[in-house]
């Protein structure tokens, strides 16, 4: 193995990953409940590959109520170096066509209700955001959907939303008004969990649909779906590309290490109940 650990999460359309090598579902538990689903571990060829359906198989969880918390908690505890996570999306662009995959560089958080950190009370941390994802694996994961025969486009601004209804008319031109390129349910929080975890996080996003920002267009299920089908082909065939184009050693990151000088709460002022429940979280920045 030569230090790489992908943590990969499957968004709409992509519950498996059947090219991994000597691959099993394994539970893991975690302080904050039960992630999405178990998770897939295996390998291909030195790198080792963690994939966790972020809806679950079959897909029973709507966005909303996802528990992001756990889903990040059990991919740090199963060793994951990185994530990738893989997300269905709305175009609020024309040119970022259905089929196309985009690297996306920039979130605007537009969820409520949703926990949003894995610290609070007790212990207090802030990790920035100013740059929410790794360049590095960004940039490779760019490289490997384009050899994998996608259309590709390096940076975009996210929109997250709560849904599950998609958006009005108005609201979906008010988010281009906003520079938003791209509109979708659930890459927040789990890109600022990801942050606080100390993974370095890209998000791959699959282009299925225009949203209903065009006169006489709107997002429909049907439609949706289709595309999913042949997107999830190309995404797995985009991971099988990572694999071969990662470097043979992985080179420490930055974000690796965000949590130094971010946790402000006094040692002796820190909840001991929720240290116990940061354990994989914060446990490498307070050693």
């Amino acid at each position: 193995m030569n230090g790489w650990t992908i943590g990969i999460i499957g968004g709409s359309g992509l519950y498996a990953l059947d090219m991994l090598d000597e691959a099993q579902w394994i539970a893991v538990d975690t302080p904050w409940g039960a992630p999405s689903d178990e998770l897939l571990i295996g390998r291909i060829g030195a790198v080792r590959f963690v994939f966790l359906p972020r809806h679950g198989r079959g897909h029973p969880i709507p966005p909303a109520e996802l528990n992001a918390r756990a889903n990040i908690d059990a991919l740090k505890r199963a060793g994951c170096t990185d994530l990738l996570a893989m997300s269905a999306v709305g175009s609020l662009r024309e040119e970022l066509a259905p089929g196309s995959f985009v690297a996306v560089d920039q979130y605007v958080d537009r969820t409520t209700g949703r926990a949003s950190s894995f610290f609070g009370t007790g212990l207090v941390a802030h990790v920035s955001m100013a740059d929410p994802v790794c360049p590095r694996l960004s940039a490779l994961a760019a490289d490997a959907a384009g050899a994998a025969g996608a259309q590709v486009h390096r940076g975009g601004c996210y929109v997250a939303i709560d849904g599950p209804c998609f958006s009005t008319r108005a609201e979906s031109r008010l988010y281009r008004q906003w520079g938003a390129d791209l509109i979708g349910m659930t890459g927040l929080p789990e890109a600022r969990l990801a942050r606080e975890a100390e993974l370095p996080y890209a998000s791959l996003c699959m282009v299925t649909d225009y949203d209903c920002w065009r006169d006489g267009e709107e997002a429909a299920v049907g439609d949706i779906l289709a595309r999913l089908d042949a997107n999830a082909a190309t995404a797995r065939r985009t991971i099988a590309e990572l694999a071969s184009r990662l470097p043979p050693e992985r080179a420490p990151s930055p974000i690796d290490t965000c949590l130094d000088g971010a946790i402000v709460t006094a040692p002796g002022a820190r909840d001991p109940a929720l240290l116990a429940r940061l354990d994989a979280i914060v446990g490498r920045a307070l050693r």
